[in-house]
């Protein structure tokens, strides 16, 4: 199973099967089965999945098919400023080729906007490669250039502490972008790669939209002015990043509420308040987290403390993280997820045409705009 933690794991949870239950009437499950649906941060998971075998179990590939999806960012690039991030990064794009190349019935590489609508049409769910950092980089920006050509077309720019390009969401200094982070934009939109923000300080965030000249992207974030957590963004850069004509993409993590308990409910004041902020042509879909059901057992405890321990020991876990906090929206929590999203946002009232937009809709256009229809 591969994640967006950047790492392969088998067996995170055993499934637990949902009755196929009918979107509210006002949206109905014959729309969304043909609305393209898009989490722009996820991982790729399988409940059965073995370490070393990339061809996805029957239950694996059962269960991405009833979710309904349509493409997935996911993370390639290893985080923090280790010397070995970019070996790393260029195993783990192997690694997802081999999944790709080991599932053609259910996996393509998506490269342009066009790839995803044709995996729509064929049944099968695009993989869009990012990274969530560019320390890999070091000053050497031609690396992008070799990112480009493997595949990669979202890259972020910090992670959550400082590097090269500037500082990340926890660094206590704010200090914003340095020279070589002007430099990277340049290089990032001179390869038509999507400039991601997630992860980024608010100077960094704010510095860094008005140094774009295309749109960004911020993947994987909440409002901040509803949780005052250094993970999620205040309006002033999330009005600023949708002025530049980008898409801000709320995650389904701790970060959305103050006791790291986040249910749909907290999910759907998030999202509102971001429309409301932003407009409806300026919110998506990033829920930093895999499809399967998160059982939580002994083993997973066990492995969440360990997920824990060593980010902690990094520096690079953030306010609301914990040994035994997981990264779900309870009552979501389940293969049929992006449905269950569908449904709780025609319940709050939300039209059906909105509901396309933040689905997938809205970052479709984005990658369109950055790479190219």
């Amino acid at each position: 199973m591969i994640t967006d933690r950047r790492h392969f794991l088998a067996g995170f949870g055993a499934l637990s099967m949902l009755p196929s239950a009918a979107l509210a009437a006002g949206y109905g499950e014959a729309r969304y089965n043909g609305t393209i649906v898009i989490d722009g941060l996820t991982g790729v998971d399988d409940p059965d999945g073995k370490e070393g075998e990339f061809r996805l179990s029957p239950r694996g590939i059962a269960q991405y098919r009833e979710s309904g999806v349509t493409a997935l960012g996911v993370t390639v690039g290893e985080v923090g400023n280790e010397r070995t991030n970019w070996d790393a990064t260029i195993t783990n794009i192997g690694q997802y080729g081999k999944l790709i190349a080991a599932n053609p019935d259910l996996f393509s590489l998506a490269r342009r906007a066009a790839d995803i609508r044709a995996a729509k049409a064929a049944g099968k769910i695009a993989i869009v490669f990012g990274t969530q950092d560019t320390a890999m980089l070091g000053t050497d920006l031609d690396r992008l250039g070799v990112l480009n050509g493997l595949g990669v077309r979202i890259v972020q720019l910090t992670y959550n502490l400082r590097n090269a390009a500037g500082d990340g969401a926890l660094e206590p200094a704010n200090a914003g972008l340095s020279k070589l982070g002007h430099a990277t934009i340049e290089r990032i939109e001179a390869e038509k790669q999507l400039l991601d923000l997630s992860h980024g300080g608010a100077r960094t965030i704010a510095e860094a939209i008005a140094a774009a000249k295309r749109p960004p992207i911020i993947s994987h974030t909440g409002c901040r002015s509803l949780h005052d957590n250094p993970r999620n963004v205040w309006d002033s850069e999330l009005k600023a990043l949708a002025d530049k004509g980008g898409v801000v993409g709320i995650y389904w993590m701790p970060f959305l509420v103050a006791n790291s308990r986040a249910m749909a409910a907290d999910l759907v004041r998030h999202m509102t308040h971001a429309v409301n902020v932003c407009g409806e042509d300026h919110i998506g879909i990033g829920t930093d987290g895999g499809l399967s059901k998160t059982i939580i057992d002994a083993k997973a405890r066990a492995n969440q403390a360990k997920f824990f321990k060593d980010r902690s020991a990094r520096g690079i876990a953030a306010p609301g993280e914990g040994a035994d906090v997981f990264n779900i929206v309870a009552d979501l929590d389940s293969q049929r997820r992006y449905r269950l999203l569908a449904e709780a946002l025609d319940m709050a009232g939300w039209p059906a045409s909105r509901i396309d937009k933040v689905l997938g809709a809205n970052l479709l256009r984005l990658y369109g705009d950055t790479w190219g229809q």
